[in-house]
């Protein structure tokens, strides 16, 4: 029995090293590639490490003024739309969680059915409204249109639900009203659920491409996706470039996630859905 259990295990983590092999593999393919020269990412026969390492590809990119900007503004972007999205999703959720009201039923159901509309689907109606609101070639454009989110309701209103209602029922015998006990009690209490929507929100809005492209003409406010799609069209046979351009564009966000991951795993078994 246990020498069962024991090629089970062993199985289980050669299965496990496999699927990490195959995930990371192009990450690290797109590491590598940016040591490469501009001939050699795309050479025939296939070479995994180059014949000759360049670190001239990765201190081009950094000495790029336009590119040190997109990440500088895409990183800002990102915080304001992360937090701003925390707020105003954990507000509704609240509401929806512990408030009873006329038509909270139906208005839920409203909310939860948005969360089946493709993006793509109202991309369209989104951006005439934002012409007809002047937000163009604006950071705002880039933040407001979503940030509140059906789905980010949803998880957090489900982290809600779990909370004892004793808690809130002994503040307001104290005279605390609802804003007290949302900003007291629920607010400080969401901090595992808070990691996954924010590091949902905040990766969101870095990898977004289509919406920064339609709306963003001001190179000065070149989303980072956006600055690597017309680096490379303008300058097509420098891929070495474009792979060192790509790593360190994708440094923050692996950063993120090695800081929160214990805390993003946590937070995934404390937010169980009722």
């Amino acid at each position: 029995m246990k020498l069962q259990e024991q090629t089970l295990k062993t199985i289980m983590y050669v299965i496990g090293i496999l699927i990490a092999i195959v995930a990371l593999f192009p990450l690290v393919w797109m590491v590598i590639a940016g040591f490469k020269a501009k001939t050699e990412v795309l050479s025939s026969p296939f070479r995994f490490f180059p014949e000759k390492w360049l670190f001239s590809n990765y201190s081009a990119i950094l000495s790029d003024p336009m590119f040190l900007k997109s990440m500088g503004v895409t990183f800002t972007g990102a915080v304001f739309f992360a937090a701003l999205s925390l707020i105003i999703n954990s507000m509704a959720a609240y509401v929806f969680a512990r408030l009873e009201f006329r038509f909270k039923r139906t208005l839920w159901v409203f909310v939860i059915c948005t969360m089946f509309i493709p993006g793509m689907a109202i991309l369209l109606t989104s951006f005439i409204v934002v012409t007809e609101m002047k937000m163009l070639d604006t950071m705002a454009v880039l933040i407001l249109p979503g940030v509140a989110s059906a789905g980010h309701m949803f998880f957090i209103r489900q982290f809600y639900l779990n909370i004892p209602l004793a808690l809130e029922e002994a503040a307001l015998i104290d005279g605390a009203n609802r804003w007290t006990i949302f900003t007291s009690i629920f607010f400080p209490m969401s901090y595992p659920v808070f990691v996954i929507v924010g590091i949902g929100s905040y990766l969101g809005y870095w990898n977004s491409f289509v919406w920064p492209t339609m709306t963003i003409t001001n190179p000065d406010l070149f989303q980072i996706m956006q600055f690597l799609n017309t680096f490379r069209s303008e300058r097509s046979t420098e891929m070495g470039l474009l792979m060192a351009g790509s790593t360190l564009a994708a440094i923050p966000t692996i950063i993120l996630f090695l800081i929160f991951q214990k805390y993003i795993i946590k937070g995934i078994k404390i937010s169980g859905l009722k």
